[in-house]
């Protein structure tokens, strides 16, 4: 239970930071490939489970769900006891469930094996942010995010090639055993080269009860989504989860104001900044993961294979880890983190515009998709950045987990989203995507607003939250 300090030989290096960035771009690799893998099975997971896509839809909600519930109290408890401790202990989960989730029998034990699963990622991603962050240098800090941004869409970017080839011609199983060597490099690695915590907040008590309403507020909300995706419940059980997620979320909040020790500290909200630029970077994940679920499923239906779709769908990640490496050389110095959030939202926006009055054939979908991960690639380092900065360092933790979280109820909610639109459309492909595609533009203009919001406040949190 002690974190153990890097080799003096590594420790003393001038870039050792860029060592410590390097391994979380391990996890960063880990979490995405996985999250853009999984969404090619659903075909094969169909077919072998004889069910419907809003059941299959679980697995990646359930992983979801779970992962949004844990990040924050993971990094308030990693900012206690240690990020390098959690991070590791984090891999260690992941990994393990992985190998379970390629043996799982039935529908049922896949989505348990998952939430397992995303017990170990919430240990990884609430402390990824923080851990490059408390490394890097200040002045140095947006290089390091679109480092570690980079990965993540080279794991996006892999993931479906990879899946559609590994569904293709091995099966679903094989797309949770990828994990596997991934994650014990990335252990050995995070040993070696992660620097311990210095900084720590320590943690009189913990909300137990907060946590349980949020578990609450978030399950039941993407589970009306799904249950009105086609899932075999009555009419009234939807509305009565839509109830449930709303009262839930209001006794949550209002917990938070009374308790001495809140699961998460509301005056971190307070600040436009965080609040704006958490509200952004959800819109932003939700905007970036709905295309893989909708491509699948379009292209599938018009007659393409798997590993077709993957091929297409490859271009939105590629986008986004070229901009996300490269806006740094591209653009001035002098550009600031705001004029990068809403240059990028733009981008976003203009593409999805477009969409609709284009031919959806797969070499048109790359170049759309390739754009729109261009602008997200620009939109999404820069938010991250504006989001750390104004968190203080001791709670680089908490902030890191309500960045995971916006970005993993994002994705749940492309994923719940994109499925309900898919459902809800009877006209065939078309109506299918430009009902869709809709969605996904609501999303990027909600970011454009909570973007331009952000970019007009300057304020830090106050160094004593939370």
């Amino acid at each position: 239970m002690r974190e153990r300090p890097r080799p003096h030989a590594i420790r003393s290096r001038p870039g050792a930071w860029w060592l410590a960035v390097a391994t979380v771009c391990f996890g960063a690799f880990m979490g995405q490939l996985d999250a853009s893998i999984v969404t090619l099975t659903y075909g094969s997971l169909r077919s072998e489970f004889a069910t419907s896509l809003a059941a299959v839809e679980w697995v990646s909600l359930a992983y979801l769900l779970t992962l949004v519930a844990l990040l924050i109290p993971v990094g308030r408890l990693s900012d206690a006891y240690g990020r390098k401790l959690f991070y590791l202990y984090g891999f260690v989960v992941f990994t393990g469930a992985s190998a379970a989730c390629g043996l799982a029998p039935s529908l049922v034990a896949l989505v348990v094996f998952r939430v397992v699963q995303a017990v170990g990622a919430a240990m990884m991603q609430a402390n990824s942010v923080a851990l490059v962050t408390t490394s890097a240098p200040r002045e140095r800090m947006r290089t390091a995010l679109g480092v570690q941004a980079a990965a993540q869409a080279l794991g996006l970017a892999l993931g479906p090639t990879v899946g559609g080839a590994l569904v293709s011609a091995l099966g679903w199983r094989w797309v949770f055993g990828i994990n596997v060597p991934v994650g014990v490099v990335a252990l050995v690695a995070g040993h070696y080269l992660l620097p311990r915590t210095r900084s720590r907040n320590r943690v009189a008590s913990f909300d137990w009860p907060g946590l349980v309403l949020l578990t609450v507020a978030t399950t039941s909300l993407l589970l009306g989504v799904s249950a009105a995706s086609g899932l075999p419940v009555p009419p009234w059980a939807v509305t009565a989860l839509f109830a449930l997620a709303g009262t839930a979320g209001w006794a949550f909040v209002r917990r938070q104001r009374r308790t001495p020790v809140p699961l998460l500290d509301l005056a971190l909200l307070r600040v436009r900044a965080v609040s704006s630029g958490l509200a952004a970077a959800l819109c932003g994940y939700l905007v970036l993961f709905g295309p893989l679920v909708l491509v699948p499923q379009i292209v599938v239906r018009a007659g393409g294979s798997e590993l077709l779709a993957g091929a297409v769908l490859t271009a939105l990640p590629a986008g986004f880890a070229l901009a996300a490496a490269g806006a740094d050389r591209v653009l001035p110095r002098a550009v600031s983190d705001r004029a990068r959030c809403l240059l990028g939202v733009a981008v976003c926006t203009g593409a999805l515009a477009a969409m609709p009055l284009l031919p959806v054939t797969p070499s048109w979908l790359a170049v759309q998709l390739a754009v729109l991960g261009l602008g997200l690639g620009l939109f999404t380092p820069a938010n991250n950045t504006l989001v750390m900065g104004a968190i203080p360092a001791n709670c680089s933790g908490t902030g890191g987990g309500l960045v995971n979280m916006a970005r993993g109820l994002g994705t749940a909610l492309g994923v719940a989203l994109i499925t309900l639109a898919l459902h809800l459309s009877r006209g065939g492909v078309r109506h299918g995507w430009v009902h869709s595609v809709a969605v996904l533009l609501c999303a990027a203009l909600v970011a454009a607003v909570a973007s331009s919001l952000s970019a007009a406040d300057r304020r830090r949190a106050p160094v004593g939250s939370p």
